[in-house]
């Protein structure tokens, strides 16, 4: 059965502006219904990093707030922490850059709330439904215990996924750090020998015990104090990558992709699914950077600024997201080939090497939504 995804095309008036817009569109959705009132509700946001530009504004998130104050509900901003080293990789870190680009409780109404703790280790175990990779997921603690769940996304493409959209921000944004390191990698962290001071902060934080400090034995490091990996111990927590401030120890990039989208989507699975009442997702489908908002850059956008986008269904609202930008002219310069049509898959286009279906048709199997949807235009 086709989900029905809400859709306006960003054209306002002195009689229908911006925030009226919006809560137009949310209104469309019916989920002010499910608020009985005084509900702790996750908005779960990518505040982007330093130097980005292209990622939600506040000026953007502030009628979505107001609309979840009326209902009754009680919104509060959150994101969990990276599993690279970043300006987001700590809870403190991460509200100083959530403060930097703007994102002030007093103005908005809504404080900023790091969803895995301190350090990244606040986390739930959830179970995930049918899933082939895991039997459980490790999710930031703060959106798993809240209340009622939003995820604000910004539609644009990555490196690994293909494209970023609701799904990804939930399924990867919202596991803790552990949850992270399982999506992305099974191996552990690579230890970068050269790099490493030998200065073992690492494993004194190691509860797995799977870091030792060991001398090297050749590449031209003899005598060097390094450390070294036990992988039968390692858990994945990703205690390690915090720690370590030399870039001794790295995130293993190399994956499956199929694999890993699929991982990917059974952390949505277990976030979405384990909740009493739907979620709601607002996805704005403005500057479609080619790369993610993690990058440190915002990117010539590959399509115009096409609309915002609302649903209860994850998956619908990723492929009418999806859907808008590839029927879009493209937008020159940018990453895309040149000879790019109208109509041709941007996303792919991008990444030759991605599965065409980008993770979606494993999502709908496992019960998270419809690929099928009706596009109403407010």
């Amino acid at each position: 059965m086709a989900s029905q995804v809400f859709f306006w095309n960003l054209r306002a008036s002195m009689k229908a502006p911006y925030p009226l817009r919006i809560r137009r569109l949310l209104e469309r959705t019916g989920f002010a219904g499910s608020v009985v009132g005084g509900e702790l509700t996750a908005v779960k946001i990518h505040f982007g990093e330093r130097g980005v530009t292209g990622h939600v504004q506040p000026l953007m998130l502030q009628p979505i707030l107001d609309e979840l104050i009326r209902a009754g509900a009680r919104p509060f901003l959150t994101d969990a922490s990276t599993l690279y080293v970043g300006q987001r990789g700590e809870a403190v870190s991460h509200a100083m850059q959530a403060a930097r680009h703007g994102y002030d409780p007093l103005l908005l109404g809504a404080p900023v709330v790091i969803a895995d703790g301190l350090k990244g280790a606040a986390q739930v175990a959830l179970p995930v439904p049918g899933g082939r990779h895991f039997q459980e997921a490790y999710i930031a603690e703060a959106i798993a215990e809240a209340d009622l769940l939003v995820s604000v996304n910004h539609l644009k493409g990555h490196e690994l996924a293909g494209f970023g959209g609701a799904l990804k921000n939930l399924g990867m944004g919202a596991a803790s750090k552990q949850g992270k390191m399982h999506q992305h990698i099974t191996t552990g962290p690579k230890v970068d020998i050269a790099a490493c001071k030998g200065c073992g902060a690492c494993v004194g934080i190691c509860a797995a015990q799977a870091l030792a400090l060991a001398d090297a034995l050749d590449g031209g490091l003899e005598g060097r104090r390094h450390v070294q990996l036990d992988l039968a111990a390692c858990r994945g927590c990703g205690a390690c990558f915090l720690a370590c401030k030399n870039g001794g120890l790295t995130i293993d990039w190399q994956t499956d992709v199929q694999g890993f989208l699929e991982r990917m989507m059974e952390y949505a699975a277990a976030l979405l699914l384990s909740r009493p009442k739907p979620s709601l997702h607002v996805t704005f489908v403005t500057s479609v950077t080619p790369d993610c908002d993690c990058m440190g850059f915002s990117d010539a956008p590959i399509c115009p600024d096409i609309g915002v986008l609302a649903s209860l269904d994850p998956v619908a609202i990723d492929q009418a997201g999806v859907d808008l930008v590839n029927q879009a002219e493209p937008l020159w310069p940018s990453h895309l080939p040149k000879d790019l049509k109208a109509g041709q898959d941007k996303f792919l286009a991008l990444r030759p090497g991605m599965p065409p279906g980008m993770g979606l048709d494993y999502a709908e199997a496992l019960g998270l939504g419809s690929r099928a949807y009706e596009l109403v235009s407010l």
